[in-house]
């Protein structure tokens, strides 16, 4: 009873103060003199370190989460001690820390402090939506706080480094770090990659309360053959340029402090090992300064890839770019012999080495290697009511009301409703997958919610109703990292007759169904990406009550939904909504947030169409508008036999409790040139009955290139609040900025030419205006 009382008071949450907004790159505070100290600083630590202490700095082990007795000690500490180390992480707690710090700054020859790194990939103790489901808010504001809310309470826990943003692109929902990104598209991911830079780093890394962000996976990551993890890629360099790479260059662009290689390959080299990669393009093209960090034994990998063995391997990934090796220890038990047969060169080693310690300067630890983390601050600002609260609006805002026949929802606050589904009762499943410092046997599950915030007027009934899966074997994998699914070792049938028996006896349904936490992440492809067997006969035997049922879907994927689309009354899709997933569920559910939430990704009909994206391009014979719309085959046509064209879900498509209604476009000139801006412009109105948001979106095609261009691509959007009644003009400027893209020659420019103009509520809805645009 005391847990409930506490997530009762729960509010939502305040509004980012402007004050706090990040606007530009962080590394704007650094002058020339800061520059020029900073310089000066680094050469006359490393004119004193031995080679071994340089190359020390560009070996990260895994800590392991030892006790703070054992920080000196241990293999590692021992390893600190010598200067062998530059970093560690997967140590948690601010005392722990400490303890490995001052091993470092106290013990070892020259007293260089150490970074300590963590995977605050959505937050940290307060956990927020999965990144695919804050990429579902549209609303920048949201994802730059929910950044800064993981870094005040990462670095007042003692850490100073996140392996975050995961920015690769990806229209394959096959692979399950699908969850751990921004969806499809280049535009929406480059603008949330910098928002979240921004949130980690804030305005001064050096305050206390900042920490470094590190852009992942670089590059390509999310373009794996088959879906699977870690696979090969293979594409042509447009392709990279203009619908792959804009997310880390915006991430660059925005200053963040590092960068992490990728697992696959690019152009038949690992990405480790890729100097085309790390250093034309990452380096010398785009201008980053900061450091490149290796994947999980990343280096020892390009071994299996066939690159060479060890030593060979680390030269290799070390003439790249790269500056710092994670657990494999190739740098540190290699890069001495290599530089003895001159295989590197000792310019190569001090590059590497500055590149950290210039990190650590930036941090402010050479001035305070302390500085990160206290038990009695992270006791103040962890996992505190105010973060939670954040989270907890945050994780209403991500959802994405999909269908919702008859008005079902929002559920009335009277009668009794049946919350049914493997996932009701289950907290350990409600943070998603990479929530590593999640306290998870209290974050608050869907029936915790629901009772605490609407339990005085509403009786609720509970049953399980089905297993994750029929298949026990199965339903073990997918319990991974300590996610149990709880398996219910009652047969289907009682299963079943309980569900159906607890439905009888309520006035409506709420079916909480999908993927367990774990079902999607790294290391969690699957062959089909549709709701398990037991799932689906769960759903179509309540259908049979005649109850009305509202399907609240988890997931980590776009899932391909047509065999249980028509079932239910309404769908919303929660995603794994965070620490607070019960309160911001129960939210949404009973109408205290109208859902906002667009789909960041195309969810399609069936595994078939997959990959299947809106900003595809045309072929030289597409189907007939008319037969894609009524879904119709035509022979020697771009089509399938047996299945639509379209999607299920579009990319950006997203319901509300109330209605938007779009006036035709306006466009201020229809015939601009040369770098004159334009503006267009939709009136909105809301002519539901309900306040809500709406994210109004902009979409231009260039209808006649030197290379072939997408049907369509996003430009801009606008999330707009109104209220029931309400109409709001709302204007897009566009300017040539808008047009540009990489042709043939890669060289990045505008070419003239007529451009559809499209403003909608999602890909497919849009209202069209052509222009000519000339030079």
């Amino acid at each position: 009873m005391k847990k409930l009382i506490v997530i009762a008071t729960l509010a939502l949450a305040p509004v980012f103060s402007a004050q706090e907004m990040v606007t530009k790159p962080v590394q704007s505070y650094q002058t020339a003199q800061y520059q020029a100290k900073k310089k000066a600083f680094v050469d006359n630590l490393l004119s004193k370190m031995t080679l071994d202490e340089k190359i020390g700095q560009l070996n990260l082990p895994s800590s392991g989460d030892f006790t703070t007795g054992l920080a000196k000690s241990s293999d590692i500490g021992k390893k600190v001690e010598m200067g062998l180390v530059g970093g560690l992480f997967n140590i948690k707690g601010a005392e722990k820390i400490r303890a490995v710090q001052k091993v470092a700054v106290e013990n070892s020859r020259l007293k260089i402090p150490l970074i300590f790194g963590m995977d605050v990939i959505h937050g940290y103790e307060t956990t927020f939506p999965i990144p695919l489901g804050l990429a579902a808010s549209w609303d920048m504001n949201l994802i730059q706080q929910s950044a800064r809310v993981a870094a005040r309470e990462a670095s007042a826990d003692g850490i100073n480094w996140t392996f975050s943003p995961m920015v690769d692109i990806s229209r394959e929902p096959r692979w399950g770090r699908v969850s751990e990104g921004s969806g499809e598209d280049p535009y929406l991911g480059s603008e949330i990659a910098k928002n979240m830079v921004y949130g980690y780093q804030g305005k001064d890394l050096s305050i206390g309360n900042t920490i470094l962000a590190c852009v992942k996976h670089f590059a390509l990551y999310g373009a794996g053959e088959a879906g699977r993890d870690y696979n090969t890629v293979d594409m042509s360099h447009v392709r990279m340029f203009n619908e792959y790479f804009p997310p880390y260059k915006a991430a660059v662009d925005a200053g963040v402090a590092s960068v992490m290689a990728s697992f696959n390959e690019v152009d038949g080299v690992p990405a480790t090992g890729n100097k085309w990669l790390q250093t034309d393009v990452l380096r010398d093209q785009w201008k980053f300064k900061g450091f490149v960090v290796t994947d999980y034994t990343g280096i020892n990998e390009m071994v299996d890839h066939g690159m060479g063995n060890l030593q060979q391997v680390s030269a290799l990934a070390l003439k790249a770019g790269v500056d710092m090796d994670m657990v494999g220890e190739g740098f540190l038990t290699t890069l001495k012999k290599s530089l003895s047969e001159g295989k590197v060169t000792q310019a190569e080693i001090d590059m590497a080495a500055r590149r950290i310690l210039e990190a650590k300067y930036d941090l402010g630890l050479f001035d305070d290697p302390y500085k990160y983390g206290s038990a009695k601050l992270a006791e103040k600002e962890v996992y505190n009511l105010e973060n939670r609260n954040i989270a907890r609006n945050t994780a209403a805002q991500s959802m994405v009301l999909m269908k919702n026949e008859n008005q079902v929802l929002p559920l009335k606050k009277s009668g009794t409703v049946a919350v049914i589904g493997p996932l009701v009762n289950n907290s350990m499943n409600m943070a998603g997958t990479w929530s590593v410092a999640t306290k998870h046997a209290i974050s608050v599950n869907l029936m915790q919610g629901l009772q605490a915030n609407y339990g005085k007027d509403v009786k609720f009934l509970s049953a399980k109703g089905a297993n994750i899966d029929y298949d026990a074997k199965l339903e073990d994998i997918y319990a991974a990292h300590g996610k149990k699914t709880d398996r219910d070792s009652r047969s289907k049938e009682e299963l079943l007759k309980e569900a159906v028996e607890v439905a009888k006896k309520s006035d409506v349904i709420v079916l909480a169904i999908g993927e367990s936490a774990e079902m999607s992440g790294e290391s969690s492809s699957r062959t089909e990406i549709t709701i398990p067997q037991s799932q689906v006969d769960l759903l179509n035997e309540l259908k049979k009550t005649g109850k009305p049922i509202a399907l609240v879907l988890f997931t980590g994927r776009p899932l391909a939904l047509t065999n249980v689309k028509d079932t239910p009354d309404a769908i919303l899709n929660a995603w794994f909504p965070g620490s607070e997933a019960g309160n911001a569920i129960a939210d949404v559910l009973f109408g205290k947030v109208n859902p906002s939430g667009k789909l960041p990704m195309t969810f399609p009909r069936s595994l078939g169409q997959v990959p299947i994206y809106y900003n595809a391009k045309n072929t030289g014979r597409p189907l007939d508008q008319t037969l894609v719309d009524k879904c119709e085959y035509q022979r020697f046509r771009s089509n399938y036999m047996d299945e639509c064209n379209t999607p299920l879900y579009p990319f950006g498509y997203g319901l509300s409790y109330t209605k938007f209604n779009y006036s035709d476009m306006t466009v201020s000139n229809a015939n601009p040139k040369g770098n004159q801006t334009i503006q267009a412009s939709v009136t909105v109105t809301n002519s539901g009955n309900y306040d809500g948001a709406e994210v109004v979106q902009l979409y231009i095609r260039d209808m006649v290139g030197s290379i072939t261009r997408p049907v369509k691509e996003l430009k801009g959007f606008q999330k707009v609040m109104l209220k029931k009644g309400e109409s709001k003009k709302v204007t897009f400027d566009i300017s040539s900025e808008n047009l540009k893209f990489y042709n043939g020659d890669l060289k990045y420019d505008w070419e003239s030419g007529e451009f559809d103009i499209m403003i909608g509520t999602n890909s497919s809805d849009v209202k069209h205006s052509k222009i000519n645009w000339t030079k």
